[in-house]
Formats: C-alpha cells, structure tokens, sequence
C-alpha cells in the first residue's frame, strides 16, 4: 500500500515509460495554467503529459481507488489535435492541450457513467455533459472518469466504502480518507495524476474532499455552471466547480465553464472574467465566528489564523466579524436534499436495485426521503426565501465572508463518518 504522497511520487519514477523525460515527471504537479503556458512554448507536448498522466493514473492512482476508468485512446487522440491546432497557432485557451479527469457523474459520449454506483454498472449516455463539452471546446484533454461516492452521497452514508471503486484513500496518508463526495478529484489533483478535476457539490462534495487534500475547489455560486449531463441529486441545490492546485487555475476554468445554456434553464447568462496574475487589495472580508474550543480544534484555529494572516499581509484586506441570519440551515437543507434526491431516485429507490447500494444506511436514508411530508419541503424552502436576502444584506459590508472549512483534518478511511 502507499503509505504517502512521497512514496506515490518514487513508484511514478518507476512505472514511466523510457521515452518520458524527467522534465515532464516535474511538469505534472504544475498548475494547470503553467502546463497550458509550457505546452504553447513548446517546452512539452500535450501527448507527453497525457501519457504520463495515464501511466501515473494507473500505476498510483487504481492504489488509491481514485479512478473510475481511463481513456487511453480517447485522451491521445485529442492531445494529438491539441499539439496540432498549437503548432499551427490555433490556442483555444489558456489550458488547451492540459489533462484532466472528471467526477464520474459528467455524461462523456459512449463512455459508461456509473454515478460510483453498482446500481448503474453499465449506464452509458450517448451525449456530452456541458461542462465536457466546454472543455473539449477549451482543448483540454479528458484523461479519466474520478471516483465518487455513490450517488454524490444521495440519502447519506456512514462509511467511506461506500463507492464501487471502494474507499478513496487521501494521498498524503493512505490510512485516512479524501473526503466525498467528489473523493477522486480531490485525491487525483492532490497526487499529480491530472492536471485538473470536475466537481460537483451539492452539500461540502467539493469543500471536503479538496480541504482534506489540500488542494483548492470552487463550488460557484447555484447555476454559474450548467449541469446539464450531469447527474441530478438535488435540483436546487446541486452545483459544478473546478478542483485545481491554485485559486488562478480556478479562476481560468470558471471563465471557460460559467455561461447560459438553455438545455438548463437554472444556468445564469452572467459569464465570469478575472485579470490574470492580479492580486485585488483593500478587501473587506467578514469572518464568520466559530468556537474552536468547545469543538476540541485547536489545531484547526492556529491554521486558520495563519490563513487570515495571509489575507492582511500579502492582500491588505481587512477583516472584521460577520455573522449570518439565525436560521436552522441544516435542517432546512437535509429536507431539501432528501426529498429532491429521493424524487431523482424514485426509479431505483422502488426497484430491487436499491439493495446493490454499498452502504445500508445510504438505503435507508433513501427510502426516508419518499416519507417527508411535502409540507415539510415548502417549510424548508420557506427557511430559504426568507434567508437569501437577509444573506445577500451581508455583501453591502463586506465583499466575502471567510471560515474555515471543517474543524477537523481526514478521519481514518475505516471509520464510521
């Protein structure tokens, strides 16, 4: 087993093929602009970094459980255009030619999508997923299909086993878990297996699993990104998002994924633009309060101070607390999902199918979701409507709000979540 990431890195030495050159070993834990930047020069190929990526997704990544399936011949063949269409001087994006994996959730033509559940062993779409097609537009060369929870974590689940790829082992200690439910994406960026990742989150599946990984996720705003071709767990609430090595790899992927879409009447027609390399100052961030203490995370506080120290030094900002509208968010967002997800499984839910789940509790919790009154859902939304505004008020005084994102590092992969 691969105790860490360092172990990960010396058995990737061995596995390369004798073609591949040590610079393109060092290339792939680049951010994803910088290898876009490194190809357009002709420093490396996009066929060299997709064949090394496929070499690292199988000889590291099957050890990690964090891959679903590769795409050897699709991925070479489109990094073979990519190095083309750049030769020739035809740059699609900042990232063209850059390998990539995506949750396992995204519709990929022809290629099965299991949704990381057995339930859905031979599922297959004969469409592309928005977000797979934009990137395809962008030049960015698919490479892998990422382990994921089963059902992105629909009716909840009380073990990391429950995916049926098993459980996703975080890259930098194999004895504790990556998070979920996008658990794949955050451990194949977190261990140079691509350059980046497709998430989803419907409720922390790209918070998580990047915080545990030590990678950075953005789960934009509901509806900057269309989710049609993706699987659905909660209409209202499920979003896309990027998981990269750096804010600025995030920034470049949600100018290229974010716009409408009218396949997804939720997709908002606002489109995303930043200034590249450009650090903003003078920020007034909002510090959401938390009681480190009575949670027993006194290590989790020191790190985010340090965090919010980064703030003041390099950017200038200043910060002060924020507090939100006192609502029970929690429940209100448990009933939302539960009835949204047990009415996008209902099929499954009522059918023999529901036992092939691996994890009981994921059953149970979905069978529940059919039993919430629906004057239970309409409270809930209710909750919503009245917090919203109350919640954008905020933004009048601060531009951002800050917290940290759990109080606690990976638990160990065996226990119960």
């Amino acid at each position: 087993m691969v105790r860490n990431l360092r172990s990960c890195f010396t058995r990737f030495r061995l596995a390369l093929p004798r073609s591949a050159s040590m610079d393109v070993e060092r290339i792939l834990n680049l951010p994803a602009v910088e290898q876009g930047r490194l190809i357009r020069t002709g420093q490396v190929t996009s066929e060299a970094l997709t064949t090394a990526y496929l070499h690292r997704l199988e000889s590291v990544g099957r050890k990690l459980n964090s891959v679903a399936r590769t795409l050897p011949e699709q991925a070479l063949e489109h990094a073979r255009i990519a190095d083309r269409e750049i030769q020739a001087g035809h740059v699609r994006s900042p990232i063209h030619g850059v390998p990539y994996g995506a949750k396992d959730l995204f519709a990929v033509r022809h290629v099965p999508c299991q949704w990381g559940s057995p339930a859905h062993a031979d599922q297959v779409f004969p469409y592309d997923a928005a977000a797979i097609q934009r990137l395809r537009d962008a030049g960015a060369v698919l490479v892998a299909k990422l382990a994921m929870i089963e059902l992105a974590g629909g009716g909840g689940y009380e073990y990391a086993s429950a995916s049926i790829t098993g459980p996703c082992l975080n890259p930098w200690n194999t004895e504790r878990w990556a998070g979920g439910s996008s658990s794949g994406s955050g451990a194949a960026v977190a261990a140079g297996l691509v350059g980046f990742a497709l998430g989803t989150e419907t409720w922390g599946s790209i918070t998580v699993p990047s915080a545990f990984c030590g990678i950075t996720g953005l789960r934009p705003t509901y509806g900057r990104i269309s989710r049609f071709g993706a699987m659905a767990l909660s209409w209202t609430m499920d979003k896309i998002g990027p998981m990269a090595r750096t804010a600025e790899d995030c920034a470049a992927l949600l100018k290229i994924l974010a716009g409408p879409d009218a396949r997804d009447p939720s997709a908002s027609s606002k489109r995303f633009t930043y200034s590249l390399g450009k650090v903003p100052h003078g920020l007034r961030l909002g510090v959401l309060p938390t009681d480190f203490a009575a949670n027993g995370a006194r290590s989790a506080e020191r790190a985010f101070q340090d965090a919010c120290s980064v703030f003041t030094s390099r950017m200038r900002a200043e910060l002060g607390e924020a507090k939100l509208p006192d609502f029970p968010y929690d429940a209100a967002a448990d009933t939302i999902i539960s009835v949204e997800g047990a009415s996008a499984f209902q099929t499954l839910i009522r059918s023999p199918k529901l036992g092939l789940l691996r994890d009981r509790s994921q059953q149970a919790g979905l069978l529940a979701g059919l039993a919430i009154p629906g004057v239970e859902y309409l409270h809930a939304m209710r909750i919503r409507a009245l917090a919203a505004p109350q919640a954008v008020a905020i933004f009048q005084q601060f531009d951002a709000l800050i917290a940290p994102t759990l109080l606690h590092g990976a638990p160990p992969v065996s226990k119960s979540l």
